[in-house]
């Protein structure tokens, strides 16, 4: 699901961002609570650690994973399944990565995006 497909004419450099999307759901076990620390490699900011008992923090990790991650086990690793599906409504992402996770989870295009950038 993960494996990038070869330049289309028109293609743009937003729509060639490889998104890691895993084949299930089920796949993202991590934490619910707690503090996280995020690798430099998906953020290289600042702030590198949430508090997921703070619903800014949460949401904002959850917006930077899914929009940086650059591998499955960094994705499977600091997402869970059930905090995904709750913040998914609220998340503001940008629009293929939207796309990316709507095509593999239909579920989720159902609850909506609270936002898509581009």
């Amino acid at each position: 699901m993960n494996e990038p497909r070869p330049a289309q004419p028109g293609d743009s450099y937003a729509s060639r961002i490889p998104y890691v999307v895993p084949d299930s759901l089920d796949q993202l076990t991590g934490p619910r609570t707690g503090m996280v620390e995020i690798p430099v490699s998906v953020a290289w900011g600042p702030q590198r650690v949430y508090d997921l008992g703070n619903p800014v923090d949460r949401l904002y990790l959850y917006q930077t994973v899914l929009s940086e991650a650059s591998t499955l086990d960094q994705l499977t690793r600091l997402v869970n399944k059930d905090l995904l599906i709750e913040l998914w409504p609220q998340m503001h992402l940008p629009r293929y990565c939207v796309r990316r996770w709507h095509t593999a989870f239909p579920q989720l295009a159902q609850i909506g995006a609270g936002g898509i950038w581009q």
